[in-house]
Parts: C-alpha cells; structure tokens; sequence
C-alpha cells in the first residue's frame, strides 16, 4: 500500500441532505430545551425499538438527546446562546434527518424563544411538544411519538450515495503524550495527525478541541494574523478562567498534541458549538474544555459527523448520534478493552512503513465508519447517555 492515496479514490457512502452536507448517519432525534421533559423524551426514543423501526430500513434510530440544562441560568447571554447553539446545531446536523423538540413550558430556555434565535421553524421535520400545553406527559409521549412516525417515511427516503471523502467532517479527540510512553504510542498519535493531514489535504474538515491543550500548539500555525490572535486570546481567557482553580492549564504545547492535530495549518476557530461556516474546510479549532463528552456535543453541534478518539484511559467513548472511533493508544489497551476500541493503533503503525502509510489506513477505517459499519460504542448504545453540553452559567 502507498504511503499516499489520490484524493479522488477517497470516496465513503453518505446520506446527503437538501443543503447539500452529507451525513454519515441517518437518525431521528428526540430533544429538550430544559431537563424537566427528560422523561418525556425518553420514553418517546424507547418506543422506537428495532422491531418498530424494521419497516425502515434506511433509518438508523431514534435517538435522545437529554442533559441537566435549560432552568436555573439566565435567560439571556452567552450561558443560554451557548446551549442554544449546542441544541440547534444538533438538530441541524446532516446526521439527522429530523427531530422533536420536547419542554416543559415554563424552562428558563424558553422553546419558542430557541426556535427564534436559532432561526428553526416548525415543519414537516422538526416537530415540538410542550407539556403543560398537551396535558401533561402522557399526552407529551403519545405526541412525540405521533411525531417521530410522521417523520419517519421522510427520513426512510434518504439512501447512502457515494461522495468524495471532502464531505466528512470529524471531531479528533487525543490527549498530551505521556513521557512515559513508548515509541509506538508516539507512532500512534503521529499516524492520527497523518490520517488528519491527509483528510484535510483531499479536502475534509478537522475539529479539534480542548482549547488549553491545543490552542497553544496550533496558534503559530494559523493562516492569518487575526486567527492566531483570536485563538490566543482565548488561551488567555482560559488561564485568568482556571487560576486559582486548583487548575494547571499549560499555556505552552504539551509534548505529543502536535502529533494527534497534524501538521496542517490552522484554517479557522470557532466557539464551542458554533456552526462551521457554509464553506469552511481544513483545520479548524473549536473552544473547549477537556471533558470528552462536552468536546463531542459541540463537536456534533459544530457539524462534526463522525468522530475519533485516542486517549490513554480508554473510556469506551461513544457521541449521540455521530459514530465515535476509538484508537487504542498501546497493545495492551487493545487487548484489555477489545470490546469498547475499534482501532488497535499498535497494530496500525508496525505494519506501516511509515507515519503517512499508517495515518491513509486509518483514514481508510474512518471513510468505513463513515459509510456504515457499526462502532462499537454504537453496538452499546453509549452515545445516548452522553449529551453534555457545556454547562457554563448554571446557578441554581
């Protein structure tokens, strides 16, 4: 095998929507606005078994998106925008096809008011249900699930098409190399940076997160002045955020991050959950905190549709409705976690000739995961317990 590939043999089988961006799932989602209709929402994606969705085949679930927000944080301000964003953006992943937004009427995160301000307008495909405007949650569960069957031939008609590997956007989530670890765990993280340099190169979209990690490795690299100054402002912001926290945040490159980012130059920066641009491609940076499920909920918000993983605690990660690879980062993590990793990264790298040769099989695994083969997070249904949107602003 080469070390490099053709960007036009780089091709997966994507569901492509009506705005043109492509999604590597098809799925419905069940949402709240605030955590009093959780229930609701949950007994509403637990209908939807397998036996129900059979008649579907092209639907890949039902599934709910449910987290501890929406009440006892301000109305108003970068608190609320920011888990309006994350709430908005999820819908509009091209990884669902359609949703139902679930409240219960008097949350702080007022849902006529997120409607409006993510410019979402009720349709054939977004649906919402109030509580105390139904009846309570019975009748919020049999609405919820009259919605998702309204919408569930519409998103039966969407089947995968092949498209040119410039159409997947993945979330990269790694963490600072151990000065402990070998030399294969640094080939490891070396091969992830090539997978994303080479995505990158045939025209994909990166996002890396963890800002107080990254952001200091990736600034030098920015393409513009403003973009290098934007990002280090934000270093800034988190160092003055975490001092005196009991919080080491390093404002110089961790050994190793630079591996797992690549080499690629810095093409944008976002906030966390913010919409990548219409036409943003290459690297770009969204703001975050460490924590893996808040980096993929405004990952998938951002637009991320599948995501990758390489750290050393093996958590198994899986995202809602975005398929999450994991990559073990040593021999002995595969073979102590076989059943929560998809990719044994000691295997990748010494049958590699190289880095690149390492980091195109990996990209090839990713454009397979892309296309439809189950990961194993997804076989767990891990991604439906691990919504987090970052919960700033919470006072009560």
């Amino acid at each position: 095998m080469s070390s490099a590939a053709d960007s036009s043999a780089l091709q997966f089988h994507g569901y492509v929507r009506a705005d043109g961006r492509v999604g590597t799932r098809n799925y419905l989602g069940v949402l709240i606005v605030g955590n009093c209709a959780a229930t609701a929402a949950r007994k509403v994606a637990d209908h939807f078994h397998a036996e129900r969705l059979a008649a579907f085949p092209n639907v890949d679930g039902v599934v709910p998106f449910l987290h501890e927000l929406g009440c006892g944080m301000e109305k108003s301000g970068e608190p609320m925008d920011l888990l309006r964003r994350t709430l908005g953006g999820s819908i509009r992943n091209p990884n669902l096809a359609g949703a139902v937004v679930l409240a219960l009427g008097c949350d702080r995160n007022n849902i006529y008011a997120f409607l409006e301000q993510e410019e979402l307008m009720e349709g054939p495909m977004l649906h919402t249900v109030v509580l105390q405007e139904v009846g309570g949650t019975a009748n919020a569960i049999d609405a919820g699930v009259r919605a998702i069957e309204a919408m569930l031939p519409a998103a039966n008609a969407f089947q995968r098409q092949t498209v040119p590997a410039s159409r997947l956007t993945v979330g990269l989530q790694g963490s600072a190399q151990d000065p402990g670890q070998d030399g294969a765990a640094s080939r490891i993280q070396a091969a992830i940076g090539a997978a994303a340099d080479q995505l990158i190169a045939a025209g994909g979209t990166v996002i890396v997160s963890n800002t107080a990690a990254t952001g200091p490795a990736l600034a030098p690299r920015a393409r513009t002045d403003a973009l290098k100054q934007e990002v280090e402002q934000t270093i800034l912001w988190w160092r003055d955020y975490t001092a005196g926290r009991d919080t080491a945040t390093r404002t110089d490159a961790p050994a190793g991050v630079p591996a797992w980012c690549g080499s690629s130059a810095l093409d944008g920066a976002l906030r966390y959950a913010e919409p990548l641009p219409q036409h943003q491609r290459g690297l770009v940076l969204m703001d975050s905190p460490s924590h893996e499920a808040v980096c993929a909920s405004g990952q998938m918000a951002s637009g991320a549709t599948l995501l990758c993983v390489a750290r050393p605690e093996a958590t198994g990660f899986g995202a809602a409705a975005v398929p999450t690879v994991n990559v073990a980062t040593s021999a002995a993590q595969f073979a102590q976690y076989a059943d929560d990793l998809d990719v044994d990264g000691s295997q990748l790298v010494s049958e590699a000739a190289n880095a690149q040769q390492a980091g195109l099989r990996l990209l090839q695994q990713w454009l397979a995961y892309a296309s439809g083969q189950e990961t194993q997070s997804e076989y767990f249904g891990t991604g439906e317990s691990k919504f987090m949107p970052w919960s700033i602003g919470v006072f009560a």
